[in-house]
């Protein structure tokens, strides 16, 4: 796992710190995540600290992460912006070591921004796999009207 999320609360300054990482492919690949092919999200990350018991940070995340297409299954780079502010208290962030570790942060917000359909524009597709579905629609539109049952089709919709 990377430990590079994982800032030490100990010797932390009272008031505003400000740290930057950067989460890459190996970081979503640690978690088990085969589905991100590629990722370039950078995190901006402000601890605010008031005394030894009250910490909040503020997640920035903005960059890209490249997943399959989920019609023609090639390369498909999307954008990545999100803010989020946590209760490191509430949100059980910090370690028995005192260390706050916003890996599992950073990898759930990253995921949660990619829409549920992750598809091209229209015609950016491989034309290939295009071409393909299509003909394998015109099969199933040409196997369902040649049917004993096409003539019922549409019996009761009046």
């Amino acid at each position: 796992m990377d430990k590079g999320f994982v800032i030490s609360l100990s010797g932390l300054a009272a008031g505003k710190n400000r740290f930057f990482f950067t989460a890459d492919t190996e970081f979503f690949h640690s978690f088990g995540n085969n589905e991100i092919l590629d990722a370039h999200v950078g995190v901006e990350v402000t601890v605010q600290k008031s005394g030894s018991h009250k910490v909040e940070a503020d997640l920035r995340l903005s960059g890209s992460l490249t997943v399959a297409c989920d019609r023609c299954l090639e390369p498909l780079t999307l954008p990545v912006s999100v803010t989020q502010c946590l209760d490191a208290q509430e949100e059980e962030l910090i370690s028995e070591d005192g260390d706050l570790d916003l890996s599992q942060a950073v990898y759930d917000y990253a995921c949660l921004a990619l829409p549920l359909q992750r598809v091209h524009p229209d015609g950016a597709c491989n034309p290939n796999t295009v071409r393909f579905l299509s003909h394998e629609e015109r099969e199933d539109e040409e196997a369902a009207s040649s049917s004993p049952f096409a003539a019922l089709k549409g019996l009761f919709e009046e």
